[in-house]
């Protein structure tokens, strides 16, 4: 598995800047998104969206992150929690065995035990997995959520304190609209 290392937080186009800290995140939809990252499994074919979060701490002081809350917002005021990759491949359910003809059938050959897409090792070691994030570092991982992408959705960040004074400091909303998103209602906005 090849590291991965994102661009920085300020050059995603989804991104919010609070004080001294930059959020990015960015949705993982298409096979050529997902496959140089998770491999051969694109997730949100099992109804898992892929979900990487930058933060970027340009601060004098450190950041807690171990008490952070991200959150999937879909218009309406619906909050989706993200799924822990551990249970992840509990999404699939086990095989049925075959009821089909009770004619003879041949001797069985062994056959390959088909793995879980969801136990990829690269879905777990991308996870976030920052407690806290020191003054002029960034950190990044992804989240999963069991959802499709909708339009006019974000992601809320809150729970990150100051790591002297343990306060709680700020909550950020992240857009997740690309700017082709919106190419794409253009055209309908325009026939009215």
């Amino acid at each position: 598995m090849q590291p991965f290392r994102p661009a920085p937080a300020p050059a995603w186009p989804s991104h919010q800047t609070i004080g001294e800290v930059t959020f990015a995140a960015a949705r993982y939809e298409s096979d050529a998104d997902t496959r140089p990252i998770f491999g051969k499994v694109n997730l949100n074919e099992h109804g898992v969206l892929p979900v990487l979060l930058i933060v970027e701490n340009k601060s004098n002081q450190s950041l807690l992150l171990d008490q952070m809350k991200v959150q999937f917002m879909v218009p309406g005021g619906i909050r989706l929690d993200p799924t822990a990759p551990k249970d992840l491949p509990y999404l699939i359910g086990p095989k049925r065995p075959n009821t089909g003809p009770s004619y003879p059938v041949p001797i069985p050959l062994p056959r390959r035990k088909k793995l879980n897409p969801l136990a990829e090792v690269a879905i777990d070691s991308r996870a976030w997995g920052a407690k806290s994030l020191r003054p002029g570092e960034s950190t990044h991982g992804f989240f999963y959520f069991q959802t499709e992408w909708r339009r006019k959705s974000y992601i809320y960040i809150s729970g990150i304190r100051e790591g002297r004074s343990l306060q709680e400091l700020f909550f950020a909303e992240v857009p997740m609209d690309k700017p082709e998103d919106a190419k794409e209602i253009e055209p309908a906005a325009q026939a009215h």
